[in-house]
């Protein structure tokens, strides 16, 4: 029997040493800025933003700002005792971000006049109920105040306008009195409600005139909501378009690396095996089949070391087998390794505080043995790999000093893309998707992990309405720790992650599965694009700058129906919604009634 086992053990030991990846080409690649069409310079604003500077109206006016910009929607900002000069007629979209409108005075008359000669106007939440606001009831079609506001614990959708909306309801995790409590006149259309029998109404659309109003009654103003809001927008007019990313894209950090020590209690109650064994034999091969079935192709973050060491000399992990089995593995189904670190610590010097938070992390003794550090994986990572290109870099805890950024982008000119992370959290390096000044392509990731929370879930279905994108991370040794879901089982974490796939690829099956780097030269692309909208009663017509070899916009229409496309092709994701993948910088869609 021991010889047996010893010839089973030696067998297991060949096929890891045998398992050997073919190199593939990647779907994208970066592009050289001369690649690109000129950008289409600048624009007369078609919208004015108007904020009352409360600490409500100026947050709000700022994360609306980012989202017109992301948007490629050329705008203008002003305070509340600006707006009586502003000539409404210049614009065609009018947003307010303000606690109180009676400050407006007669102003509001002239909005109201405006709007029924054609203009739009949105209010991105709601404000107090002052005489103001109340003397826009009609135009916005309110009936009556119903009490306090609505303690709103869920977004419940009642149209199909959203990717990801159909018969879904969100849970709220910041749940407080938010929103109006109202009843609306029957010419409102609503498109998403705090659900259950005494439902609030949170967006809803009304004709008024020659006009559109929305109001945005959510009421919440954090970044994860950015998809609600903008799509609050794009129900502003006949026809909307804004450029896209269209990238999924699944990070798995700390992978390979040495395998933790201990048999991970719930792992040997469940399994009856260590740590190393229950990755190989079923967290692997669970995560693999998961990739296989969607077309997911990961990208691995690789750790050399677990040590604390921050100053030269490091030593070499002479230990490759399992770099070399799951690495080769994961690169021949398509997927793609970048650096995490030579250890866990993070990119950061003596001048960096972690604020009590991370007890057991060290900063760099200096900026020469940081650059050691990062440049002996590189080297580490090139001798188990000779054929990868390493081009992304995932910040530990995704925690980046602005002197470990500019290492990164002097030193270390093959790393094209970081990864920190899209929502801000403490001491994390948060990010946009665009080309930094550096020269970098930021790629946040938006959700993590398995347990995939009800603030996780809502934040995936707004960036997957805003920017069209999905950017997840998890780590191996998530399955040990009780904070990310230890205690519930590696059978309940992969049904959640399994749930989390097939809700994505069933909402947008259109969506692209890209690696890392794929992800950034997707990024570059989007980030380039601008985009000129002309709409016409029969026609919306696009032009692009910026143009590379490809563009994606998301298309909304409220009125009628999309005809035919030159200069592109048209999918449909939702009702109205539709995906464009545009061929030419000129593209036309034809509207039909």
């Amino acid at each position: 029997m021991i010889l047996v086992f010893l010839a089973l053990v030696l067998v297991l030991c060949i096929a890891q040493r045998n398992v050997t990846y073919t190199k593939q080409e990647r779907i994208l690649s970066l592009l050289e800025e001369e690649a690109f069409t000129a950008p289409l310079g600048e624009q007369e604003a078609e919208c004015l933003l108007v904020s009352d500077g409360s600490d409500n109206g100026t947050k709000g006016a700022e994360m609306m700002g980012e989202i017109l910009d992301q948007m490629r929607v050329p705008w203008e900002g002003c305070q509340v005792e600006e707006f009586a000069g502003k000539d409404l007629d210049s614009y065609e979209k009018l947003v307010f971000s303000a606690d109180y409108l009676g400050p407006l005075s007669d102003s509001l008359l002239s909005v109201i006049d405006w709007v029924k000669d054609g203009g739009s106007l949105m209010l991105l939440y709601p404000p107090e109920d002052d005489w103001g606001f109340r003397s826009l009831y009609s135009l916005l079609g309110i009936a009556r105040l119903d009490g306090e506001r609505a303690y709103v614990e869920q977004i419940h959708f009642t149209e199909n306008f959203m990717m990801g909306g159909e018969g879904k309801e969100y849970g709220i995790t910041d749940a407080y009195e938010s929103s109006l409590n109202v009843t609306l006149t029957a010419d409102c259309r609503v498109y998403l409600d705090s659900g259950g029998e005494a439902s609030a109404p949170l967006l809803w659309r009304r004709e008024a005139g020659e006009g559109i109003v929305v109001v945005d009654n959510l009421n919440f103003l954090d970044k994860a909501y950015r998809g609600f809001h903008s799509a609050a927008y794009t129900l502003l007019d006949k026809a909307e378009a804004w450029p896209v990313i269209n990238g999924s894209t699944f990070y798995i950090d700390d992978f390979p690396s040495p395998v933790p020590g201990g048999d991970g209690g719930r792992i040997r109650e469940d399994y009856d095996m260590d740590i190393a064994d229950f990755y190989t034999q079923i967290w692997w091969p669970d995560i693999y089949n998961l990739g296989e079935q969607y077309g997911i192709r990961y990208t691995g973050l690789v750790i050399e070391q677990y040590s604390d060491q921050v100053e030269v000399p490091f030593e070499r992990n002479m230990d490759t087998q399992r770099y070399e089995y799951f690495g080769n593995l994961l690169l021949d189904a398509g997927g793609e390794l970048g650096f995490h670190g030579y250890n866990h610590m993070p990119l950061c010097l003596a001048n960096f505080s972690y604020q009590g938070m991370f007890d057991s992390y060290r900063q760099w003794a200096s900026y020469e043995d940081m650059r050691a550090g990062l440049q002996e994986l590189n080297d580490f990572c090139r001798e188990v790999f000779p054929e990868e290109e390493f081009a992304v870099y995932v910040p530990p805890s995704n925690i980046l000093s602005e002197e470990g950024r500019q290492m990164l982008a002097r030193d270390f000119p093959q790393i094209r893309a970081v990864a920190s992370v899209y929502l801000p959290g403490s001491l994390a390096f948060e990010q946009e998707f665009e080309v930094a000044e550096d020269g970098i392509i930021d790629t946040p990731r938006v959700i993590s992990g398995y347990i995939l929370d009800d603030y996780m879930r809502l934040a995936a279905v707004s960036e997957l309405n805003f920017h069209f994108v999905n950017s997840h991370f998890q780590h191996p040794d998530d399955v040990l720790d009780v904070d990310r879901g230890a205690d519930l089982g590696w059978e309940e974490l992969y049904r959640r992650i399994s749930d989390y796939t097939e809700w994505l690829y069933t909402s947008a099956p259109s969506i692209r599965n890209l690696t890392g780097s794929e992800l950034a030269a997707a990024v570059q692309q989007y980030d380039y694009l601008d985009v000129k909208r002309t709409l016409t009663d029969t026609a919306l017509e696009l032009e692009l700058g910026g143009f590379g070899t490809e563009a994606w916009l998301m298309i909304r229409i409220n009125e009628g129906t999309p005809g035919s496309v030159t200069g592109g092709e048209l999918t449909q994701m939702a009702e109205g919604l539709y995906l464009l993948r545009a061929d030419e910088a000129h593209v036309v869609i034809e509207l039909q009634k």
